[in-house]
């Protein structure tokens, strides 16, 4: 049986769902990419036993339809050397070995067969529907990621929680110091709902999807979702529990507004880290009239370091205190040249949002303050 594919594409194809395979699998079979070609589509598979990735790409030709296993790692590495070019696949159907054939040269190795391969569970619990633009549903887990939380006494804070209501959907990540939260606007949806999807899923997301156009289709139950885009498709387990009310937390009474260039806040806060102490990270924000100056010290090396930034500030003065790396991060994940600081007091969580929010989108980080030594 033979069928020819080009180089790049299926390289590229592999790379995308590679990712989910894990160094050390008690399962053989799951260190293998699934080849499934129907006519002249070829499906990919690829999973750890609680994520399942698949994509196609069409052919270039096909002698027939055909299942089969080869080691994930073997086929990938070989691949990726092979410049832009088609290669002839040749399957001995009786002794199970593979040639690929290509300019230079050619490869032999191994299949196995498909029929041990673990799928996707069939969900027969009650499903939800929604579809959510690629751009919106990428860019909200690229900014959730950084503020999960790696706890295994509360795994309901490792993952994004998806809140699904009337009029948007909100993505939220919080590990209780810091919390980024995304509501994609006018997206439709049939009923209230919510689940939380693991950092891994969501993390192998923005490779499978990143040139995705148009929606993603998610269909979720309690405990799994699915999403599936043209040509790609994330079959992954969810987590199961009840995230916190992250609404409480979001205070809208702040009466202190400080507005202030994100690149130069981000610059002298990476200057100024430097002088901090290593285990506190400590970064002291004055706000008085339109100068915010930015502070840490040291005490242990006595060191210490403070730059001064123009702002527009509407408040009271106010002295208030963050560790810097989480502030930073947060700085990182935030887009727009202008963000306004929403602060009621010194022992009250900041609020986080860019002047001018994205298109479609409706962007919040909340940061919980550090007590400062006054």
């Amino acid at each position: 049986m033979k069928f020819t594919v080009s180089s790049s594409a299926l390289s590229g194809r592999m790379q995308a769902i590679g990712r989910v395979i894990s160094p050390k699998n008690s399962i053989n079979i799951l260190e293998c990419f699934v080849f499934d070609i129907k006519g002249n589509t070829l499906s990919l598979t690829a999973s750890d036993n609680e994520n399942t990735l698949t994509t196609t790409l069409e052919l270039v030709d096909s002698e027939k339809d055909v299942r089969f296993c080869v080691g994930a790692k073997t086929v990938q590495d070989a691949i990726k050397e092979i410049p832009e070019q088609p290669l002839e696949f040749f399957l001995n159907e009786e002794t199970r070995e593979i040639t690929v054939v290509y300019q230079n040269g050619q490869y032999k190795f191994m299949a196995q067969s498909a029929d041990e391969y673990p799928t996707p569970p069939a969900d027969t619990e009650e499903v939800m529907k929604l579809q959510i633009p690629a751009s919106l549903l990428l860019a909200g887990i690229g900014r959730a990621l950084f503020a999960t939380a790696d706890d295994t006494l509360r795994p309901v804070m490792n993952g994004i929680y998806f809140d699904v209501k009337e009029g948007g959907v909100t993505m939220v990540a919080s590990d209780g110091h810091k919390m980024a939260c995304s509501k994609a606007l006018n997206v439709p949806s049939e009923t209230d709902g919510a689940f939380i999807l693991p950092k891994k899923p969501a993390t192998l997301a923005r490779t499978l999807f990143a040139k995705a156009e148009g929606d993603i289709e998610i269909t979720f139950s309690a405990r799994n979702a699915v999403f599936r885009s043209e040509g790609a498709t994330m079959n992954c387990r969810l987590i199961e529990g009840r995230y916190p009310n992250y609404a409480s937390v979001i205070r809208q009474d702040n009466p202190n507004l400080a507005t202030v260039n994100r690149a130069a806040l981000l610059s002298a806060l990476r200057r100024v880290l430097i002088f901090s102490s290593a285990t506190s990270a400590l970064v002291k924000l004055q706000i008085d009239g339109g100068k915010m100056t930015v502070s840490s010290q040291n005490i242990d090396f006595s060191m210490s370091a403070e730059e001064s930034l123009l702002c527009d500030y509407q408040g009271t003065p106010l002295s208030i205190g963050f560790k810097g790396t989480f502030l930073t991060e947060l700085l990182q994940n935030v887009e727009g040249d202008e963000i306004t600081f929403q602060l009621a007091d010194a022992s009250r969580a900041g609020i986080i949002v860019p002047v001018a929010q994205p298109e479609g989108e409706q962007v919040q980080m909340l940061l919980m303050p550090m007590m400062l030594n006054n």
